[in-house]
């Protein structure tokens, strides 16, 4: 007897699943390039937006598809890892591709998978089959365009066998240096390696010693560069009601009365680098790899980007886009009374944001923080930038493996907080439902609030305990 579509769709994630988990490979871009190869190269049937970063890419990389479906064009959207669905990494139109959709991109590669496996002596790995199935699906879809978002790094991610007409580059900062190296200089060289010859390069602000490596890498590749804080950036921003309205120049105009339901200094800088390199990408610039588009020559390779009217988005249709943005999972409200929020934030510098935004966009008189991390991270520092606005903390797991046990997590917790201040609870629903309890003690039922925070797998989980709106 034949099996249901539901559970060919599951014994498809069991399959991929089975390579591995995420986070542990072996960095090369020989499997994947080898696959890739063995399909018709289909991530060079649609010009491609690759963002890297360390912070911010996800929501950088939902921004600048949600400006180009506004103009009309059929995207790809790639992103990782996912909070609940891994069919939400591969999106088209917007929307998490569907289970059928996605054992169809698996039976375009499967056939290939074992030679490939053959000819190495590590295997292709969780990521690289479905990095594989995203660029498959894209070119049966077929899109426009694709936006890319890195796994890891750069240099070698599975990704990075595409050429990106604009490379984004969100703010650089020290995480994975298991992988990437102990200084934001050898991370910043990971990640400049999306950036190819002859691409626009649209780097976020960064630290100088990030910025003197990207830019060292723009000139090496004779790509175009377009610097937040120079070449575009935000002009203006205002706390609103569910977001902020903030006011953003591009590189070929300046938008302004734009609404956008993201809360944080980081995001507006988010929605203006998505906003430029969306400009980038419309100007036709110069295009690396074998992607013809129109006027491809208008930016000249190696220089500053030069502005002009010729990429310029019509203010409606930004407005209109960036009004819809969605981030989930980042500072995103999934509960009132009191007021719950999941953010997906897992480094210092993540959490730093975190942390500034809450004090900006939040009247909280009493915040409980709900934590659990993966136990390779730097959970002592992102601990030490949270300490200052939370009240108590509930320390917990989430279900990943690679959680750190809450007895080893309360002890460092401990070290930031005071014990009187940590509360040790084994499973993240009971945690959740004594920091809601912890939060409402003092009967400021409307100053209340809670923040579920420490890894993406944990945003992942809340949202399904808290059913979130918009959980596929």
């Amino acid at each position: 007897m034949a099996e249901s579509p539901l559970s060919d769709y599951d014994s498809v994630v069991r399959a991929i699943d089975r390579r591995g988990v995420e986070w542990d490979f072996d960095p090369s871009l020989d499997r994947i390039a080898d696959l890739v190869d063995l399909l018709g190269s289909p991530q060079r049937a649609y010009p491609v937006i690759h963002v890297a970063g360390t912070n911010g890419k996800s929501s950088t990389a939902r921004l600048i598809a949600a400006l180009l479906r506004e103009r009309g064009l059929r995207v790809g959207l790639y992103t990782s890892p996912h909070l609940v669905s891994v069919r939400e990494r591969i999106a088209i139109d917007g929307e998490p591709i569907s289970e059928d959709a996605f054992v169809a991109a698996y039976a375009d590669i499967a056939p290939y998978l074992d030679i490939v496996d053959g000819k190495h002596p590590i295997g292709l790995s969780f990521f690289e089959v479905l990095t594989a199935m995203a660029f498959a699906a894209f070119a049966d879809a077929p899109v426009d365009v694709a936006v890319v978002e890195v796994g890891l790094g750069g240099v070698t991610d599975a990704t990075n066998v595409a050429d990106g007409q604009v490379a984004v580059v969100t703010p650089v900062a020290l995480d994975h240096t298991r992988y990437l190296g102990d200084t934001v200089e050898e991370i910043a060289v990971e990640k400049a390696g999306i950036i190819k010859p002859g691409a626009v390069a649209v780097l976020a602000q960064q630290s100088v010693a990030a910025a003197e490596v990207l830019l060292a890498r723009a000139a090496e590749t004779g790509a175009s560069v377009a610097r937040e804080g120079i070449e575009f950036g935000v002009l203006s921003r205002e706390v609103a009601v569910g977001g902020q309205q903030i006011a953003v120049r591009g590189l070929h105009g300046v938008y302004d009365e734009v609404f956008l339901p993201l809360f944080g200094e980081h995001q507006a800088s988010n929605a203006a680098t998505a906003v430029a390199a969306v400009e980038a990408f419309a100007s036709g610039g110069p295009t690396p790899g074998d992607v013809p588009l129109e006027a491809a020559t208008r930016i000249a390779p190696g220089e500053t980007y030069a502005g002009g009217d010729d990429g310029q988005l019509d203010p409606a249709l930004v407005r209109s886009a960036l009004a819809k943005a969605e981030s989930p999972g980042r500072l995103e409200v999934v509960r009132t009374g009191p007021t719950v929020l999941v953010d997906a934030s897992h480094n210092p510098a993540g959490m730093a944001a975190t942390v500034a935004t809450v004090t900006e966009s939040f009247g909280f008189t009493r915040l409980v923080g709900v934590f659990a991390g993966a136990a390779d991270k730097d959970l002592a520092g992102a601990l030490d930038q949270l300490e200052p606005v939370v009240a108590e903390l509930v320390v917990t797991r989430n279900s990943s493996p690679r959680s750190m046990p809450p007895e080893e997590l309360a002890e460092l917790a401990e070290g930031v907080f005071g014990a009187e201040r940590v509360h040790l609870v084994d499973r993240l629903d009971d945690a959740i439902d004594r920091a809601i309890g912890l939060a409402e003690e003092t009967g400021e039922y409307r100053g209340a609030g809670v923040l579920i925070t420490g890894s993406v797998v944990t945003a992942g989980d809340a949202r399904i305990l808290l059913r979130a709106d918009g959980n596929r």
